[in-house]
């Protein structure tokens, strides 16, 4: 049976539930400390959830990153793991997944997202350029910076509003990318980094209109557009859904014309991709291959492991099949859109619409009292763990750093706190679990105070800096 969309649901059944497309076959048993016991851990790391043991956390909602359940599927392939250090036959598994649901006919595969941002920095950016992207992500970010580039935001401008109900929050400017183009030249634009969906916007997407008009306007000027392919599996259920001409269409067939439209691809398969470590580089062009494939040599390993064992290349091969699978998708973002339906009836500000892999709280809305210097956002993550062990992470200032030019900090618009639903790990309980949470968290607002930072490392801090109670 094919799962109706939980949004049809009532319109297709009256009232009638809707289920996971999966049953569980075996359960990790969860523990609850105390308040008493989460304060003092709290307070030992230093206010950062990042720095919390797992074992004193309830339900985990820091990252979907890594943190998916694997299928029975996966689990037996990662029994047919060929551990040879090169040719290994798990390697071409996985580069015919690409080549079949992404359409890239060149593979290197990396240990996780972040090892491909720098090989494609390394390979394409030289001292002085500037890559405009829709909306920057942190290791992007870090990794274009440390290769010599500067990146230009150029998404719309309805994505910095957290209230604003535009369909595709994630599209990029069109005005804005001509406008840097020609300020800077072509020869000064790599590329464009094009996420789908775009994760500091609250997970927005990107429409098929967008891109085919992107690739249309960076032809004319002989530039590259590479994606950030993590989530776009779940960016192309929004074109499914919200995009005249694509109901009819399955999953697959929209992420592979979306795809078709860019030279190339990086992605953390520990994301969409269903597994628990892993990522790739894909190009079309030959001799950017070439190049990729000798850097990886040096930061990853042999260019057919790129840091992995042939098990979890095999694991990722057939995540990337089940991935693809549209009642797959619309339950992943169907347990999403639950939980921000709860918090939108409580009254509870969050970013509209909601996005494919999380809920993200507007902290500068639930805390207006708190400056944005005080940390509104890392002190929303902290207050939800101190009420119920529920951790959550911050995506404001903390998150954007600092410009390296000024040292002082990035101020972004968007100061929010994300709760990130791990695929195929959490029930609906959990999820009603979590909303009385948030709401507990919510009402004792006014009462809330902020954070110091007593301890900021010099790259990507909201990993490890420390915070105090003002």
């Amino acid at each position: 049976m094919t799962i109706p969309a939980p949004q049809t649901m009532g319109q297709q059944f009256g009232r009638r539930s809707w289920a996971e497309p999966w049953k569980i076959k075996m359960v990790e048993p969860l523990r609850v400390i105390t308040r008493e016991d989460r304060a003092r851990a709290l307070a030992a790391a230093g206010y950062n959830t990042f720095l919390l043991p797992s074992d004193d956390v309830y339900i985990d909602l820091l990252t979907d990153s890594g943190t998916n359940a694997m299928s029975d599927r996966q689990w037996a392939g990662m029994m047919l793991g060929d551990e040879a250090y090169a040719g290994s036959r798990n390697f071409y598994h996985l580069e015919e997944a690409v080549q079949t649901t992404y359409g890239y006919q060149y593979l290197v595969p990396t240990h996780q997202g972040r090892g491909a941002e720098h090989l494609l920095s390394q390979a394409v950016i030289k001292q002085g350029d500037v890559i405009p992207g829709n909306m920057y992500f942190t290791t992007t970010r870090l990794h274009q910076e440390l290769a010599g580039g500067s990146f230009v935001d150029v998404i719309i401008d309805e994505a910095h509003d957290p209230t604003s109900l535009h369909p595709f929050k994630g599209n990029v400017d069109l005005g804005k990318v001509e406008a840097v183009i020609q300020r800077v030249g072509a020869d000064k634009v790599p590329y464009v980094s094009l996420a789908g969906t775009v994760n500091m916007a609250g997970g927005q997407p990107v429409s098929m209109q967008n891109v085919r008009e992107l690739r249309a306007l960076t032809d004319r000027y002989g530039v590259k557009i590479y994606l950030d392919a993590t989530r776009m599996v779940e960016n192309a259920f929004f074109i499914q859904e919200r995009e005249p001409g694509y109901a009819d269409k399955s999953i697959a067939a929209i992420l592979r014309e979306f795809c078709d439209y860019t030279d190339g691809a990086w992605i953390s398969a520990k994301k969409d991709s269903l597994v628990n470590i892993g990522g790739w580089l894909a190009v079309r062009d030959f001799d950017l291959f070439e190049e990729l494939r000798n850097l990886v040599v040096i930061y990853e390993g042999l260019h057919t492991y790129g840091g992995l064992a042939g098990r979890d290349m095999e694991a990722m091969a057939i995540g990337i099949a089940e991935s693809v699978q549209d009642e797959h998708v619309r339950a992943r973002i169907g347990q999403v859109r639950y939980l921000g339906e709860l918090l939108t009836d409580w009254g509870i500000p969050i970013v509209q619409p909601v996005g494919g892999h999380a809920i993200f709280l507007d902290a500068r809305r639930i805390y207006p009292h708190l400056p944005q210097d005080e940390f509104p956002s890392q002190t929303l993550a902290a207050e939800l763990y101190l009420d119920s062990g529920i951790r959550s992470m911050e995506r404001g200032i903390v998150s954007a750093g600092r410009d390296p030019k000024t040292g002082d900090h990035y101020r972004p618009k968007l100061e929010l706190t994300r709760l990130t639903i791990p695929r195929r790990v959490y029930t609906q309980a959990h999820m009603d679990v979590v909303a009385e949470s948030v709401k507990a968290v919510y009402d004792a607002r006014e009462t809330t105070r902020g954070l110091r930072m007593v301890y900021e490392p010099k790259y990507l801090r909201f990993f490890q800096a420390r915070f105090e109670r003002l």
